[in-house]
């Protein structure tokens, strides 16, 4: 499970430098039926501060996956961040509760529909490329095996 591999709260690599890239964060594969998705863990308040910014692409079927320590309503913006995302705002047991795409450096907040404890951000239209939608259960990692 996630959680034996990357405690909360304890970084096991280091915190990324003003102005540039996190690129060295745990990692863990979780699967959206067919498809891997490998995803850097941001774990800890600094790493999920930081998430994608400054980054300038994002590798195919790469994305981060942000860990909080209980569920909440979840915002997120693109404040320094270069690449259009998809949030997926995602429950406990995996299930896609819903999905927004963001703008390269818009500040607009953008929240989950419900309490969460997991957002992944991966490119803009992977998601829909794949006809994934709200109500999608991803498996792997901590949403465990399916």
């Amino acid at each position: 499970m996630l959680f034996a591999l990357i405690p909360l709260g304890v970084s096991s690599a280091p915190p990324a430098s003003e102005g540039q890239p996190q690129t060295n964060l745990p990692r863990v594969t979780l699967r959206a039926g067919l498809h891997l998705i490998h995803a850097q863990v941001a774990a800890t308040p600094e790493q999920r501060a930081i998430g994608l910014m400054w980054r300038r692409e994002l590798p195919a079927n790469e994305g981060m996956l942000f860990v909080f320590e209980r569920p909440a309503v979840q915002c997120f913006w693109m404040k320094n961040t270069y690449v259009p995302l998809t949030a997926a705002f995602i429950a406990d047991d995996g299930r896609i509760v819903n999905l927004v795409d963001m703008r390269p450096l818009d500040e607009t907040s953008h929240c989950s529909r419900e309490p969460v404890r997991y957002v992944l951000e991966m490119t803009q239209g992977w998601f829909a490329q794949r006809g994934i939608a709200s109500g999608f259960r991803l498996a792997g990692g901590p949403f465990g095996g399916r």
